[in-house]
């Protein structure tokens, strides 16, 4: 087949949205590097009509436009309304978006409440593209939410609509892990003959098949003659259970049956690279790797009952399908069991100093090593937590971008009130000390 199979990351838009995590602007760009230094196609960097959004987005632009952050593409997700896709590009350098719609009946019932039909969603997504190929926008694909439980015969239409306003892509989203590998493989078949455009696949992960109708999808994509975009996201991060994940993907499509002989990843991916993207992405999300987790979990490679760990010893293909180095792992661990010095926000130009000396770093002068110690400080207060090899690297090298990244300027607030009137007698009304009262209803 001459088509490929692209990883398109969205780590640093869905994957941020996990309920109760996140990750700091300094984590969002760091991760983007890594990304960029594993071959990954495009990173779906964030939201570029949120103003928290913009310096971040700008400073990684500016990245991009410096050559230290290429040839990964850099593209934003805006609601495909043409205010949104405006305030995109006035307020941020992005030439690369998503603009993302509801396409079932479900949520066109249950979002717009009667208030909008399906004619009246393809005029929003229609005029969005129009607007955002008149502003100047590069590459824009079209995102059908919930295209999964959405009708064939209207996601063609859409799709249709979509092209000839404008879209260069079209992304099927499996909103709610929905989809069976089967179905989802003859529904893009179908999707690629009667739209003849490249099709992004973004499956999550609530019944656990994530990986598997993304990748079978994405072959029906190529079947068909077009390139398929698979959504990814390191370690599964994501909102509910998690989206298709990042390493399960690529380990998928270099080695699992039929895969491995067809080719179909795209070359410029480097798995070497899987362990360090996926240790920093623990580290940053604060949630722990998962034992068994595929290729990068504690017990990927461990072997402990005595067939098993006769046959690896012998030979490890008896009971791995792929090497542990294939990953990048192997390496030693070093473990500090004496005096460990860490830099903060309080720390002084001694410590900092010493972090920078273990790294084999030198400072041209002590000026240089005060304006890097005060950056590093204010980089632990934007995280909230000890920054990384990484994170001490990208400072280093990228000091004046880094300071965007750590500038954030709130809204100007014209509005003053010194307190907020309750109703009286309203039980609904008072503040519970209880977690439950952060949840929902």
């Amino acid at each position: 087949m001459d088509n490929r199979i692209h990883i398109f990351d969205v780590t640093n838009r869905d994957g941020v949205q996990t309920s109760r995590l996140g990750l700091a602007k300094l984590e969002k760009t760091v991760l983007n590097m890594l990304l960029n230094d594993m071959g990954v196609y495009q990173s779906e960097a964030g939201f570029p009509s949120t103003n928290h959004e913009v310096n971040y987005l700008n400073a990684n632009l500016e990245l991009v436009s410096m050559g230290a952050l290429k040839p990964m593409i850099i593209s934003g997700w805006v609601r495909a309304i043409e205010s949104d896709v405006e305030k995109a590009v006035e307020l941020t350098r992005i030439e690369h978006l998503n603009l993302s719609i509801s396409t079932s009946q479900q949520m066109i019932q249950g979002k717009f409440m009667g208030t909008k039909d399906g004619d009246d969603i393809i005029n929003m997504m229609t005029a969005a593209v129009r607007r955002a190929r008149d502003l100047g926008i590069k590459t824009i694909g079209v995102n059908a939410e919930d295209a999964s439980r959405s009708n064939m015969d209207y996601l063609i239409k859409f799709g249709l609509a979509a092209k000839k306003a404008g879209a260069d892509r079209f992304r099927y989203c499996d909103t709610l892990g929905y989809e069976r590998s089967f179905r989802i493989h003859f529904r893009c078949k179908d999707l690629t003959k009667a739209l003849d455009m490249p099709i992004e696949l973004h499956c999550h992960n609530d019944l656990g098949m994530g990986v598997a109708t993304s990748l079978e999808g994405a072959k029906g994509v190529v079947e068909e003659g077009q390139d398929a975009f698979i959504n990814t996201a390191v370690n599964s991060m994501g909102e509910r259970t998690g989206n298709c994940d990042l390493v399960s993907t690529i380990l998928a499509l270099k080695h699992a049956a039929d895969f491995d002989e067809l080719g179909l990843l795209d070359p410029n991916i480097d798995l070497s690279k899987a362990w360090q993207v996926a240790k920093y992405a623990e580290h940053a999300f604060g949630v722990p790797i998962p034992l068994n987790q595929v290729g990068v979990g504690g017990n990927a490679f461990a072997h402990e009952s005595g067939i098993h760990a006769d046959g690896a010893l012998k030979d490890r293909k008896n009971y791995e399908l792929y090497d542990y180095s294939e990953l990048g792992r192997g390496e030693t661990i070093l473990l500090e069991t004496g005096r460990k010095i860490t830099t903060g926000e309080y720390s002084g130009i001694s410590s900092f100093k010493h972090i920078y000396d273990n790294f084999d770093l030198n400072f041209k002068n002590d000026e240089e090593a005060r304006q890097l110690l005060e950056l590093v400080r204010f980089a632990n207060v934007h995280k909230q937590k000890p920054l990384v090899r990484e994170e001490f690297l990208f400072i280093a090298e990228y000091p004046r971008i880094a300071e965007t990244i750590l500038t954030m300027q709130p809204p100007k607030i014209t509005i003053f009130k010194p307190y907020i009137e309750r109703p009286p007698n309203r039980e609904d009304s008072k503040i519970s000390s209880e977690p439950d009262a952060l949840i929902e209803k």
